[in-house]
C-alpha cells in the first residue's frame, strides 16, 4: 500500500509538472542577489522562496495565470509567465517614507496635490489612504460598505481605480489603512454588536464616537470585505488601525474582558484578514500604541507586543512624542528627546520579538504638540525622529498630520 501511495504520488507531481508547474528564482533587481523567504502566490497556491531565492508551485495550471511576488523591503510585483523556462522575478528595492492623506485628503484636489507636489522633490515616496477612517469614512462608492447594509452619504473620490492607475504610475508604494474597532456607522446600524458602558448604555469615546465589541466575530466581516476591496484595488499593503479594545475602565462585553481573550481576539482578527485577502498577496500591518514597545502586558487593550509580532508583517508603533503622557525611562520630557524616545522604543521593541526591526515601521509626528507645551514640530523634531528610525534599519516611517497638511520641513530633497 506505502509503495501506491509513492507511485501515484510521483505520477501526481509528474502530471502536475506536464499541465502547467511553474518553477521561480526571486532576485534583487538592483544587485541581482537572490531573495530568500519571498512569498509567492499563482493559481491559488502560495509559497516561499528558498535560501537561493527559488520556489515551484506544482500546482496544475500556475503558470497560466499571473504570478504575484512579495518581500520585506521590496516593491510588489506581479507579472505572467512566458514560455516554458524558470521564470525570474527581480524585485525593485523600497523603503516606504509615507504620508498621510485621510478619506477627505484623497479626494481634496488641493491636499492631495499638495501631498504629490512634496512627494515629487523629497525623498518620500508612499501614501497611507484612509479606505476607512475614524469615523467609518470609505473615501470610493464600495460594494463592502453596500454588502454591510449602510449607507455612504459622503463620497469623496469619484473613480477610485483611475485615481489608483495615476498613483501606481508615479511610482508610489500605497497603504491601505483601515480602522477596525472604531466603528460609529456600524455600530449604530447594529447596536448589539456595540461596546456598552457599566449600566448597559452604548458607550462613546471622547471623540463622541461609538465601537464594535472586538469579540464579535460577525461585526469583523464589514473591514474584512473592505481589506479585501482594497487588496483587489491594487493597494501594496493592508494597515489595521484601532486594532485594539478601548482604552477605558469599565465597559461591558460580550464576553469576560481578560487579557487572554482581548489578545486573542485581535490576534484573531489578523488571521482572518490575511486568510481573507491571501490570493492577492499583500502585507499585513496593524497599528499600536508606543507604550505597547515597553509595557510587557496587553496594555489592557489586547495589544501585546511578542504575539502580535508572528500575526504580521510589520507593526506600525506610533511614535509620537506628544503620546508618551508619561515618557520613557531616562526620558520624562519627551518632547525634548524625540531621536531618543524613537531610537530607545525601537531598540526595546527589537530586543523583545528578536525578529528584528525590519519588522517595524513607526508613524513619527508632523504635528503641533497637544500634550505638553504646544510647541510646532518643525523641522528639527521631525528630522530627528527620521534619523533615530533610519538608525534602527526600520522599513521606512511614515508621517502624520491629522490636517494632512505637510512641508518639507525636516525632509531630503529628492536624489536624481
Amino acid at each position: 500500500m506505502a509503495v501506491r501511495s509513492v507511485a501515484l504520488l510521483s505520477l501526481a507531481l509528474l502530471w502536475a509538472g506536464v499541465a502547467g508547474a511553474l518553477e521561480l528564482q526571486v532576485v534583487d533587481a538592483a544587485t541581482g542577489q537572490p531573495i530568500a523567504a519571498a512569498t509567492l502566490v499563482a493559481g491559488g497556491m502560495q509559497t516561499l522562496s528558498d535560501v537561493s531565492g527559488r520556489a515551484e508551485l506544482v500546482e496544475p495550471g500556475a503558470r497560466a495565470g499571473k504570478v504575484s511576488a512579495r518581500a520585506p523591503g521590496y516593491q510588489r510585483r506581479t507579472l505572467t509567465p512566458a514560455g516554458n523556462g524558470a521564470l525570474r522575478i527581480a524585485l525593485q528595492p523600497i523603503q516606504p517614507k509615507a504620508l498621510y492623506l485621510s478619506a477627505y485628503g484623497i479626494g481634496n484636489a488641493q491636499l492631495r496635490g499638495d501631498a504629490l507636489q512634496l512627494i515629487a522633490h523629497t525623498e518620500l515616496n508612499a501614501l497611507v489612504i484612509d479606505v476607512k477612517g475614524d469615523r467609518g469614512i470609505v473615501p470610493y462608492r464600495s460594494a463592502a460598505v453596500a454588502a454591510a447594509g449602510l449607507a455612504q452619504p459622503i463620497v469623496t473620490v469619484a473613480d477610485m481605480p483611475a485615481l489608483m492607475a495615476e498613483l501606481k504610475g508615479r511610482g508610489l508604494y500605497l497603504i491601505a489603512r483601515i480602522v477596525v474597532f472604531k466603528d460609529e456607522p456600524l455600530a449604530q446600524a447594529r447596536p448589539d454588536w456595540a461596546v456598552r458602558d457599566a449600566r448597559g448604555e452604548l458607550w462613546k469615546d471622547r471623540e463622541e464616537l461609538a465601537w464594535i465589541d472586538p469579540f464579535q466575530r460577525e461585526a469583523w466581516e464589514r473591514s474584512l470585505a473592505l481589506a479585501e476591496e482594497a487588496a483587489a484595488l491594487g493597494f501594496d499593503e493592508l494597515q489595521f488601525d484601532y486594532l485594539r479594545f478601548p482604552d477605558q475602565a469599565g465597559l461591558s462585553f460580550s464576553q469576560p474582558n481578560t487579557e487572554a481573550g482581548r489578545v486573542a481576539a485581535i490576534v484573531g482578527f489578523l488571521d482572518a484578514a490575511r486568510q481573507r485577502v491571501a490570493r492577492h498577496n499583500v502585507f499585513i500591518a496593524a497599528d499600536i500604541f508606543g507604550y505597547v514597545l515597553w509595557n510587557s502586558d496587553d496594555t489592557q487593550i489586547g495589544q501585546q507586543l511578542e504575539r502580535l509580532a508572528g500575526h504580521v508583517d510589520l507593526l506600525s508603533p506610533m511614535l509620537y512624542p506628544s503620546g508618551f503622557s508619561f515618557g520613557i525611562p531616562g526620558h520624562r520630557e519627551p518632547m525634548k528627546a524625540p531621536y531618543e524616545l524613537v531610537e530607545h522604543s525601537l531598540q526595546r521593541a527589537s530586543a523583545r520579538t528578536g525578529r528584528g526591526l525590519p519588522l517595524y515601521r513607526p508613524w513619527l509626528q508632523a504635528f503641533a504638540d497637544y500634550a505638553f507645551d504646544h510647541r510646532a514640530f518643525g523641522a528639527a523634531e521631525i528630522r530627528a525622529q527620521i534619523d533615530a528610525a533610519e538608525a534602527q534599519g526600520t522599513q521606512g516611517w511614515m508621517l502624520w498630520n491629522p490636517r494632512n497638511r505637510y512641508a518639507a520641513d525636516g525632509l531630503k530633497a529628492k536624489t536624481p
